[in-house]
């Protein structure tokens, strides 16, 4: 069945084909043009739209179709199912089917002729259609690739252009974000710039005004003391000429108390504050008015090692013996290398306000001793000590050294250097490697702005630190600086800004200067290191006794002296250390001595200074001495408001000056000042009581039996009423 049906579709195929040929062969040769049209693509194998459709073939019987071995695969492969019908069956010829031909007289298509005969393709006419339907394909594909080509290229360019627009405007973007960084960093440099030069100029203008306070300060203590100075002059010749008078009227008792004098002992009083003149007849010395201040220790400190001594009189041997020698070496030195008005005596060299604006260059190897004070030197060479290697002590005072001017290594070939000062020049840090020999560092007057941990970096042999007029302060003064001075027993830091007492102060300390700060408190813990302190100065702070710990200084053992003068204080300070003999509190506004504040001292207070306060009648109370009635030695109670002699002084047993001048006293009771009862032998030589409102015609004789000679007693001039 199925047989039948492919024969029939086959005949019906030819039966449609073979009118089509043979109207083909009628109207090949009119139809040239035609077939051009078809080439260019405007035939009926095209469509008006320029595009390709597929040629409608039939199959006729003809003779078979040879294929040739060199033929293309692809049209192989194509024509293959016409060899296997041919193969199969009869040979059909292929022709084409009729199709629609085009009015040229118009656009609407018409039919072929059905009359017209049709004539079969040839092999050859069939191959060139296929081969030009796939030439057509070929160039259809050809062009479609090339037009998605040309779309996606073109897409491409739009994509990169697309990315090369982002790209500029995220460039721009960061551009116009860096600007702003940097406009925005500008503006906070600026105004950080500007900030930091409103604080420097406050600074400044805040050290301009201290430093105008303090000068108005020095000014006024100047003054002070200068017209304090005139008159205690005017006082001591007014004293004079009544001393004068009352010797002329007084001959026979002089003559009496000369020889009571003279088999009397010379009293020297501690600290050498007073002292009491060998014979009445000469005036005795006058103590000044105000308390002496604490005596600074020598140049060298007690405890120098003999061995100095030693080296210094085999250096005098040695230079006795080469005495001729060192004299021509000498001159040879003064001819050649010392510059006018420096002058050198045996192992020292003075070279003091001469004008050198330079380290002189020296070659003089036994010389111990060099002074260039009051010059105009600003730097010293590393190579400067090198002709000088044995100097033992340096004086540069008031020259124009700075830091930066100091070489690092300018003291460091200096193995016997124990002495060096340096005050009042320009230095803002303590100079570098300065020789471990060193015992004494003065580097006062300068602009220190802080000590560091290391700035005394092996000075483990210093034992005297001066350190006063700088710029130190607890903030600029590590509390490591002193560790390495273990041996260190007299340190100055005054007129500094210190508002506490500084942190880390060494063990070996015995004694400590802080005149002239900012010192408001004294902390509990700050004196817990140093058990052998024996002398502190407060002297010219801001302290009261509010601000003093209870157990800052109380339980200390070794701390004998205190000066705590020219403060803040309404009351003499309670919980003071044990140990303590001398108390200085001049210059206050103390107001009251309150009771028992002496008599937890053991073995007692000597040296009690209270002069230039506001105690008055009811500021003593009869307790206020209790403790100290058999240690006291010398009492001062001058320039207050007392207006009796205050009650207890009667029962110190080894007083030896009573100052009660510049008060409002106006008798003196019989038992005010002597114990008529004390039967042992009288230590009180000096009383003064002039200016206050005494009637020394109303004074009782017995009023002074206590005291050794009756001139010593100054009673004129008093105040009028």
């Amino acid at each position: 069945m199925r047989w039948w049906l492919v024969v029939a579709s086959l005949w019906l195929l030819v039966v449609l084909t073979v009118p089509y040929a043979q109207a083909r062969n009628r109207t090949r040769n009119q139809d040239g043009e035609t077939r051009k049209r078809k080439r260019d693509g405007q035939g009926h194998g095209r469509s008006r739209a320029g595009r390709s459709r597929p040629l409608k073939i039939r199959l006729v019987p003809g003779p078979s179709i040879p294929v040739e071995p060199g033929e293309n695969q692809r049209n192989t492969l194509f024509l293959e199912p016409y060899k296997k019908l041919q193969e199969q069956h009869a040979s059909y010829n292929v022709i084409p089917e009729p199709d629609l031909s085009l009015d040229l007289s118009g656009d609407s298509p018409v039919p072929s002729d059905p009359g017209e005969s049709v004539t079969p393709l040839t092999q050859e006419e069939i191959q060139r259609i296929l081969w030009r339907e796939e030439e057509e394909h070929r160039e259809e594909e050809e062009r479609l690739r090339k037009k998605d080509e040309a779309r996606k290229k073109r897409r491409k360019q739009r994509k990169e252009q697309a990315e090369r627009q982002r790209k500029i405007v995220e460039e721009r973007r960061k551009e116009e974000e860096e600007a702003l960084r940097l406009q925005v960093e500008k503006e906070e440099e600026e105004w950080r710039r500007q900030m930091e030069e409103m604080e420097r100029k406050r600074q400044e203008e805040r050290r301009r005004l201290e430093e105008e306070d303090r000068r108005r300060k020095e000014a006024a203590e100047r003054e002070a003391r200068e017209k304090e100075r005139k008159l205690e002059e005017e006082r001591r010749r007014q004293e004079e000429m009544l001393r004068e008078k009352l010797l002329a009227l007084e001959e026979e008792e002089e003559e009496e108390e000369e020889e009571e004098v003279e088999d009397a002992e010379e009293v020297w009083l501690r600290g050498d504050v007073f002292q009491m003149p060998p014979k009445i007849h000469k005036e005795p010395k006058e103590p000044e008015l105000l308390p002496a201040p604490i005596p600074r220790p020598p140049a060298a400190t007690e405890d120098e090692p003999k061995e100095m001594e030693a080296e210094v009189e085999e250096a005098e041997e040695e230079e006795e013996e080469e005495e001729e020698e060192g004299e021509e070496r000498e001159g040879v030195v003064n001819r050649r290398v010392l510059p006018p008005g420096c002058d050198i005596s045996d192992v020292t060299m003075t070279c003091e306000n001469v004008k050198l604006m330079y380290f002189p260059p020296l070659a003089i190897p036994e010389l111990r001793s060099l002074s260039l004070e009051g010059n105009n030197i600003s730097s010293i060479p590393a190579e400067a000590f090198n002709g000088i290697p044995n100097l033992e002590w340096i004086n540069l005072k008031k020259n124009k050294l700075t830091s930066a001017g100091i070489d690092a290594k300018a003291f460091r070939g200096l193995k016997m250097l124990r002495r060096l000062y340096l005050d009042g020049n320009l230095l803002d840090t303590v100079p570098s490697d300065l020789p471990s020999t060193l015992q004494e560092l003065k580097i006062s007057e300068n602009r220190l702005r802080g000590i560091h941990k290391n700035s005394f970096q092996g000075l483990h042999n210093l034992r005297i630190l001066e350190l006063e007029g700088n710029l130190l302060s607890e903030g600029n003064a590590d509390p490591l600086a002193f560790a390495p001075l273990n041996q260190l027993s007299y340190l100055r830091l005054g007129r500094n800004h210190f508002r506490t007492v500084p942190q880390g102060l060494p063990k070996s300390l015995l004694e400590l200067y802080l005149e002239n700060n900012l010192i408001e408190e004294i902390s509990e813990a700050v004196f817990n290191q140093t058990h052998s302190l024996n002398v502190v100065s407060l002297r010219h702070n801001k302290l009261d006794e509010t601000r003093i710990a209870p157990m800052a200084w109380i339980n200390h053992r070794n701390l004998e002296s205190i000066d705590l003068s020219h403060n803040h204080l309404y009351l003499v300070p309670s919980y003071l250390p044990r140990s303590l003999v001398h108390l200085v509190l001049v210059g206050n506004n103390i107001e009251r001595i309150p009771g028992f504040v002496f008599a937890h001292m053991d073995p007692g207070l000597e040296y009690l200074y209270l002069s230039y306060n506001k105690l008055d009648g009811e500021g003593i109370e009869p307790e206020s001495f209790f403790g100290s009635y058999n240690s006291m030695v010398e009492l001062c109670l001058d320039h207050n408001q007392l207006v009796t002699v205050p009650s207890g002084i009667n029962e110190m047993t080894n007083l030896h000056f009573l100052r009660l001048n510049n008060n409002n006293i106006r008798s003196i009771p019989d038992e005010g000042i002597c114990d008529l009862n004390h039967s042992g032998d009288s230590t009180l030589v000096a009383v003064r009581l002039e200016n206050n409102y005494i009637d020394p015609q109303k004074v009782s004789p017995t009023a002074f039996s206590c005291v050794r000679s009756s001139s010593s007693v100054v009673l004129k001039p008093q105040k009028t009423k």
